[in-house]
């Protein structure tokens, strides 16, 4: 039996991964989270891995609030780079391997972008969350263990906060709704994201690789929320709007969208986001299947 440890436990996707784990019977799933677990402490992280004999970490643990990143740089650092570098650090020193979750926003700079980026394609972040998050993966490689780097985007599930539930939330105060429709990207649920990793650690990753997942179907923020309002059977008055309408502090892509090519040669399957959606909302109570 394979020992995995799983960091950032609490949040959207670990808390994923723990519900499929009963799905692989042999593997043995250990999650932690602050303030058990903090992956900026090297002794903490040498401990967990000595104590659960790990042979897999999984890194879920970031700092993600990308507006508060631009006023808590450092912190944002911290963790998504100072930590990433740690958990690899360990991982080298103990002959395990990693698995490490980064974003779509490694990207954005290039305006006129409308193909989707593969992971080979040059980067450049315009917030400081997606300065950090590619610093992390820069650690990462330049360590030498063997990880897998998987960028993701639009991130829903059942657990947490999330755009999903936010749409939900505020459908339930307001009769009417503007959404951002000049940004493009591809949604991804947790859920999938989490069996994506399981079948990396099953087909045993070597070397250092970076991977995109996403779920298959292209569409803006507007067009998600129309599709979780249709689905969920929600009436409300919804006005596409042009990402100027909000002034947020952190600037976004007006274009992420992700190749996934390089992960689905491997037999990993990106459903489409719209069923995905069905499943998200069936578990939340807002439909039947």
């Amino acid at each position: 039996m394979k020992n995995i440890l799983v960091t950032g436990g609490n949040g959207q996707l670990g808390r994923s991964l723990h519900k499929i784990a009963r799905e692989y019977s042999l593997y043995r799933f250990i999650f932690t989270d602050m303030p058990e677990t903090d992956i900026t402490d090297r002794t903490a992280i040498d401990n967990q891995i000595q104590a659960y004999d790990i042979d897999w970490l999984v890194n879920c643990a970031a700092y993600t609030q990308v507006d508060r990143a631009e006023s808590e740089k450092d912190t944002a650092r911290h963790i998504n780079a100072t930590g990433s570098k740690v958990l690899a650090e360990a991982a080298l020193a103990h002959g395990i391997k990693l698995i490490h979750i980064s974003t779509d926003y490694v990207f954005g700079s290039d305006e006129n972008r409308n193909e989707p980026y593969m992971e080979t394609d040059p980067t450049g972040p315009i917030n400081v969350y997606g300065e950090t998050k590619l610093e992390g993966e820069n650690a990462i490689r330049i360590t030498g263990c063997d990880a897998a780097v998987i960028r993701t985007s639009w991130l829903f599930s059942e657990f947490g906060g999330n755009f999903v539930k936010t749409m939900l939330n505020l459908s339930r105060q307001r009769s009417s709704i503007n959404v951002v429709d000049d940004q493009y990207g591809c949604p991804t649920y947790a859920t999938d994201l989490a069996r994506a990793i399981m079948k990396l650690i099953e087909t045993d990753i070597k070397g250092f690789e970076i991977f995109n997942f996403c779920n298959s179907g292209v569409t803006n923020w507007y067009g998600f929320a129309c599709e979780i309002f249709r689905q969920a059977g929600i009436a409300i008055e919804t006005t596409p709007v042009p990402h100027t309408s909000y002034l947020t502090a952190a600037s976004r892509p007006s274009f992420s969208v992700l190749d996934t090519t390089k992960i689905r040669s491997l037999g990993v399957v990106t459903p489409d986001w719209k069923e995905s959606l069905s499943e998200c909302l069936a578990k939340l109570g807002e439909i039947k299947v």
